[in-house]
């Protein structure tokens, strides 16, 4: 292999809260299991291990016709903050095996093996090494994990993808375009359906018919994007890993309320407890937004929403949740029917500046002091040790929000980062590109 290729590993943890589950409850092992979402853990399956699957079962079935199908399977109810805590468990583990690893999601990452021939792998192979690494996971952690290595972090993807049932494969250098001539370009993320439909239009459903197209019809089609495809298509994408950590560009919540609420002024106090829940959130992560976006849904499953967007971008709860309260009052002015859900978008982020400034000290920098101090204490004693108006409301009006449960557990990938290696990374953040 020449040194110039490199070598990207992905692993991915396999079913990964079905297995999380398994390994909190050695009892479910060999059996067929899956994991169910919704306000009581029996709406729809979220997670379903391969026993379960082969039975039909997989994310999206409700769970009544899971057990319809599978009268001896069991079903879970998640338990987010174990699953966070055998992901670190896990990206601890495979961060002793690279200088660089990029978290991607709460179970899997990539690791960059590019020097591994000259200085590790002399006296054993990439198959023995990476089994070696999916063992020692699985004996520390219980959590079974498949693996794919190849010259870009989109096809170890693909590697991993096909390697489901069998745990590794390795797409060696040169033999890229032989792997990939038969696969649908559907396997890959980045294609939508628009992606594929331009495609279809050309007669290319698989790679193979994207490396047999001229690469100037793909630039002319797709621009940069076209030609980046065809390079990939042809084995010739040989792409670096780099650790890029990029601004949050949207952040949001979707709550279900323990039950269909038929008390608007209710829902409203937990729609304003969330509300201040993203937007101290925000200025933790010295962000602030210009535009949110409000969607209410009824116990039928229809909803309303609507759009506010500021002249200037905001953080002060004051201001957010009065704008919030009033979109409020006027998507319900109509409606008739019980909430069962409330949906908060916060986008068009730009960054706060909450630094001292020359002349003294500013409001921006007074409030991320304020919420500097208030996490402080939270994680010191409690997470609702310090709570706003609206919270302490919502305590009163609910006792399910006294402990309230753990959000889901779709961490971006750069609070992941900030909770495996500090706030800046490993590595200084460098630009780059996936395909």
């Amino acid at each position: 292999m020449s040194r110039h290729n490199n070598r990207i590993l992905h692993i991915d943890g396999d079913s990964f809260f079905a297995s999380c589950e398994i390994a909190l409850d050695s009892r479910l092992e060999g059996r067929p299991v899956w994991v169910g979402g919704g306000r009581r853990g029996d709406g729809i399956v979220i997670a379903a291990n391969r026993l379960a699957k082969k039975y039909g079962i997989k994310t999206g079935t409700a769970c009544f016709e899971a057990k319809r199908l599978c009268p001896n399977g069991v079903l879970c109810k998640p338990h987010y903050d174990a699953y966070r805590e055998l992901s670190r468990q896990m990206f601890l583990i495979l961060e002793e095996y690279t200088p660089t690893l990029v978290p991607y999601s709460i179970d899997e990452g990539f690791l960059d093996f590019s020097t591994m021939d000259e200085h590790v792998w002399r006296n054993t192979t990439a198959t023995d090494y990476v089994q070696g690494i999916r063992a020692r996971i699985k004996k520390e952690t219980r959590l079974p994990v498949t693996a794919g290595l190849a010259n870009s972090a989109k096809l170890a993807k693909l590697a991993t993808d096909a390697a489901k049932g069998t745990g590794f494969l390795e797409v060696p250098a040169g033999s890229e375009k032989e792997f990939l001539k038969d696969r649908p370009v559907s396997e890959m993320s980045g294609i939508g359906k628009n992606r594929q439909r331009s495609l279809a239009a050309f007669m290319a459903f698989t790679f193979g018919d994207v490396a047999r197209l001229p690469s100037m019809l793909l630039k002319q089609k797709f621009g940069i994007w076209g030609q980046q495809l065809w390079l990939f298509s042809n084995g010739q994408w040989n792409e670096p890993l780099v650790l890029e950590i990029k601004d949050r560009t949207t952040i949001s919540s979707s709550t279900t309320l323990p039950q269909d609420e038929h008390d608007y002024e209710a829902a409203l106090t937990f729609m304003l407890s969330e509300a201040t829940r993203l937007t101290g959130q925000l200025r933790r992560e010295l962000m602030q937004a210009r535009e949110f976006s409000l969607a209410v849904r009824f116990n039928d499953f229809t909803e309303v929403g609507t759009s506010h967007r500021f002249k200037h971008p905001q953080f002060l709860n004051s201001v957010i949740n009065s704008v919030l309260e009033q979109m409020f009052r006027d998507l319900m002015a109509d409606a008739h029917r019980p909430v069962r859900q409330i949906r908060i978008v916060m986008f068009n982020l730009e960054r706060l500046d909450t630094h001292p400034t020359l002349w003294g000290r500013t409001n921006e920098e007074r409030w991320g002091a304020l919420d500097d101090a208030t996490h402080a204490l939270n994680q010191k004693l409690g997470k609702t040790a310090l709570m706003t108006g609206a919270q302490l409301a919502l305590r009163h009006i609910d006792e399910s929000q006294k402990q309230p449960k753990a959000k889901c557990p779709f961490t971006p990938q750069r609070e992941m980062i900030s909770k495996l290696w500090g706030a800046d990374g490993p590595v200084k953040p460098v630009q780059g590109t996936l395909l």
